[in-house]
């Protein structure tokens, strides 16, 4: 039986300094996977940087800056493999931390996707933000991690160490079988960034698929590389895309309620940052309820599309409990906290 190959592919933009301190280990630990990098038009000098010091690193130069998700489309498009692993180039990676998420992917055919335990590269015993120790939905929409809640985050003494169906993956380091990518084209392309790798582990559990956590691989990721998390252009866009989100792959039963509920929390949230003095996140919160009603007639589009090829939409790894309510309100800051019997 033939073995598969996987594509360990970086998306650039004006990253030269972080390329120059995490492809050394990308391509020293990664064993036989092909080392690409997709340059997002970087206006550095990133590309004759890696033509100079990295000849054998394969480097794809897109056209635009389309953002995360425009970037990895037209980029994949020109990568054949069995398997792609879609790394944030502010990632390090650790010896050996390829081979589990590949015997993981290869022990399950249904298993379209998975992560590694992320851990932050400046705290190194922490759970890192983005991923942690695998995604999670609430029945609002809400996403959290094992090990992260909101700006709770945990040290890791092992207690998320079990291998195990999660909700999403992370885009800071995704793997995913090529086939399901593509037959799912990809990532969609208005979120530009952020939420993107959530909306598409949706779709691909709404197949009947699974994404799991893969407890035996680590890295350590930066965050932050692109855009800050006290950026109010993030907070725009976790606030729209986390909406599109919802909108796009909820199941019928009792959607608009959840939303209109999903949009006076939002409104909370918003009055929340206008009473602490953040005022430009305020309107970052307004702005991104404003696109998305404009372009709400697109997304219900996009819904009815999609609800023609689902015959059962997923419910695992989905909290059927409130996380705003439980964290807020009940003082559960940590995963181990909620109830294991509202999954």
């Amino acid at each position: 039986m033939p073995t598969k190959t996987t594509a360990v592919v970086i998306l650039n933009w004006n990253g030269k300094e972080l390329l120059s301190r995490f492809l050394p280990g990308i391509v020293a630990y990664s064993g036989e996977a092909l080392i690409i990098v997709a340059d997002n038009a970087s206006t550095d000098d990133s590309v004759v940087f890696l033509q100079e010091h990295y000849p054998a690193v394969r480097v794809i130069q897109n056209e635009v800056n389309g953002g995360f998700a425009k970037g990895y489309n037209d980029a994949l498009k020109e990568v054949d493999a069995d398997y792609y692993v879609l790394l944030n180039s502010d990632v390090e990676v650790t010896p050996g931390w390829i081979e589990p998420l590949n015997r993981l992917m290869e022990s399950d055919a249904s298993i379209a996707a998975c992560q590694p335990r992320i851990r932050d590269q400046k705290n190194r015993s922490r759970f890192e933000y983005a991923g942690a120790a695998g995604g999670y939905i609430d029945k609002f929409g809400y996403p959290f991690c094992r090990g992260r809640i909101f700006n709770t985050y945990e040290e890791d003494h092992q207690q998320y160490s079990d291998t195990r169906e999660i909700f999403w993956a992370t885009g800071a380091c995704l793997l995913v079988r090529a086939d399901a990518y593509h037959r799912q084209n990809g990532l969609d392309e208005d979120f530009f960034a952020h939420m993107e790798e959530i909306d598409l582990c949706w779709r691909l559990k709404n197949e009947g698929l699974k994404v799991m956590y893969c407890a035996d691989s680590t890295v350590f990721h930066v965050g932050g590389g692109t855009l800050s998390k006290l950026s109010p252009r993030k907070t725009y866009l976790n606030f729209r895309n986390n909406l599109i989100l919802l909108c796009k792959n909820h199941a019928p039963g009792f959607f608009f309620l959840k939303l209109f509920v999903r949009m006076a929390l939002d409104g909370v949230a918003g009055i929340k940052f206008l009473l602490s003095g953040d005022v430009m996140h305020f309107i970052a919160v307004l702005r991104a309820h404003a696109s998305f009603y404009r372009t709400l007639p697109h997304t219900l589009r996009k819904r009815r599309t999609l609800r023609k090829g689902i015959h059962s939409y997923s419910t695992s790894a989905i909290y059927r409990g409130s996380i705003v309510f439980d964290y807020f309100i009940r003082g559960k800051k940590k995963f181990s906290d909620l109830d294991e019997g509202q999954f």
